[in-house]
C-alpha cells in the first residue's frame, strides 16, 4: 500500500513540473528515400498536397562544385512527389520558373509558395501547387508587395504571415516588413501589419500557434562604411505578434542564433521547437575549412508557449563519417536553408545545405 501511494505521489509531481518528461519527449530520426539528384538542393519549396510530400526547385553547385572553386550556383524548376514514406520519388512537372528560397507552407490540399530567387534575381510571385490526378497544378496568388527571398512565414488558420527577407541579391539592408494574406478570402489581398521592435532580418524562423505569430533569430546586414560591402550580423532576439490585438511582444533571447534553421518551426506539446540553424560560429572560417566544415548547430531548442526560458531538448543525431569531405551524402548532417514539413505524424527535412557550399539529397524524418 505504501509503495502504491509513493507511485501516485511521484506521478502527480511529474504532472506539475513544467517541461516534464511528456513535454520533453525527444525526436527519433530516420531517413526517407533521398531526392533523386546526386547533389541535392538547398532552398527547395516543399509541403504536402493531398497526402503527398511535394519538393520543388532549389539551388546547388552542380556536379559537386564549390563556390571557392569558381562554380556557379544554379537554380532548378523540377518538382518531385513522394506519396508515402515507403514509396519512391516521382518527377511531377516543373515550376513556372526556376526558383528557390521562397516562403512555403502547407494549406488544405495545396503547397503555398511566396517570393524566392533565381539567376535573374528575387521575385514577388506567389502561387499554390496541388498534386492531383498524378500531376502538379499551379494556381497563381496575388504577388507579394515587392520582390523578396530568404523571408520566413507561418500559417495561422487560413492566413499566411510573412516577415523579413531581402529585396534583391545585392541589397545591403534586410527588410523590416510584415504582411498577411488570407488564403480563404474571396478576394485575396496582402495586408501590411505592424513590425516588431528590432532590426530587419532575413533567414529567420517563424512559427504560428494559438493566434500568435513567432519570429526567431535571423541575420541583419551592415554595410561597411568604406567599401559599402555588407556583412552579416547574427541575431538572437525573439518576438511574438498577437493577431487579435495586433501587438508585438519581446520573448527571451535564444541561447545562440538559429539562422536559416528549417522552418516553419515545430509546435508540439505546448512548446516551440527550433531544429538546428547556423550560429555563426564558423562563418569567418568557411574559406579556410572548405569541405572540412563540421556542419551547423545540432541543438534542438524548445520554448514553452506559456512562458519560460529556452532549453536544449536534445542534440540532433548527426553522423559525420571520416570520408565526409569527399563523400558528404554518406554522412548525416542537420541541414539549413530548407523547409520543415509536417507529414504523416512527423516532420520532414527535405535536403538542404549540409555545410557551406554543399547540398544534400538526404531526406530526414523526425518523429
Amino acid at each position: 500500500m505504501q509503495l502504491r501511494r509513493l507511485k501516485v505521489i511521484l506521478y502527480l509531481v511529474l504532472l506539475m513540473i513544467p517541461g516534464s518528461l511528456v513535454a520533453q519527449r525527444t525526436f527519433s530520426v530516420k531517413k526517407l528515400p533521398p531526392i533523386p539528384d546526386g547533389d541535392g538542393f538547398a532552398g527547395s519549396l516543399a509541403g504536402v498536397s493531398n497526402g503527398a510530400l511535394v519538393v520543388a526547385g532549389g539551388s546547388n553547385f552542380p556536379n559537386g562544385g564549390r563556390p571557392w572553386q569558381g562554380s556557379i550556383k544554379k537554380w532548378y524548376d523540377r518538382i518531385f512527389v513522394l506519396e508515402s514514406p515507403a514509396g519512391q520519388w516521382k518527377e511531377a512537372g516543373k515550376l513556372p520558373v526556376p526558383l528557390g528560397y521562397s516562403v512555403t507552407v502547407s494549406w488544405k490540399d495545396a503547397v503555398v509558395c511566396v517570393g524566392g530567387s533565381n539567376e535573374k534575381g528575387h521575385v514577388a510571385d506567389a502561387f499554390l501547387m496541388r498534386w492531383k490526378k498524378q500531376r502538379i497544378d499551379v494556381e497563381p496568388l496575388p504577388a507579394f508587395p515587392r520582390p523578396v527571398a530568404n523571408a520566413c512565414g507561418a500559417l495561422i488558420g487560413d492566413v499566411l504571415y510573412v516577415a523579413g527577407g531581402l529585396e534583391k541579391p545585392d541589397a545591403t539592408q534586410t527588410l523590416r516588413q510584415f504582411y498577411a494574406l488570407d488564403l480563404a478570402a474571396p478576394n485575396r489581398m496582402w495586408q501590411q501589419l505592424p513590425v516588431w521592435e528590432g532590426a530587419g532580418r532575413m533567414l529567420s524562423v517563424a512559427a504560428g500557434a494559438d493566434n500568435r505569430f513567432y519570429l526567431f533569430s535571423g541575420t541583419d546586414l551592415v554595410p561597411d562604411k568604406t567599401t559599402g560591402a555588407a556583412s552579416r550580423v547574427y541575431l538572437t532576439d525573439a518576438h511574438v505578434f498577437d493577431i487579435r490585438t495586433k501587438q508585438w511582444s519581446r520573448l527571451p533571447d535564444l541561447p545562440h542564433p538559429t539562422v536559416a534553421a528549417a522552418g516553419p518551426a515545430v509546435v508540439r506539446n505546448g512548446r516551440i521547437v527550433l531544429v538546428g540553424g547556423d550560429t555563426g560560429e564558423y562563418a569567418s572560417q568557411t574559406l579556410t575549412l572548405k569541405d572540412n566544415h563540421p556542419g551547423f548547430s545540432t541543438d534542438i531548442l524548445t520554448l514553452p508557449l506559456s512562458g519560460g526560458k529556452w532549453t536544449v531538448q536534445q542534440q540532433f543525431p548527426v553522423a559525420i563519417r571520416p570520408d565526409a569531405a569527399s563523400n558528404p551524402n554518406a554522412s548525416t548532417y542537420l541541414p539549413v536553408t530548407t523547409p520543415l514539413v509536417p507529414w504523416r505524424g512527423g516532420y520532414v527535412i527535405p535536403g538542404g545545405e549540409a555545410r557551406p557550399g554543399t547540398r544534400t539529397p538526404n531526406v530526414l524524418w523526425l518523429n
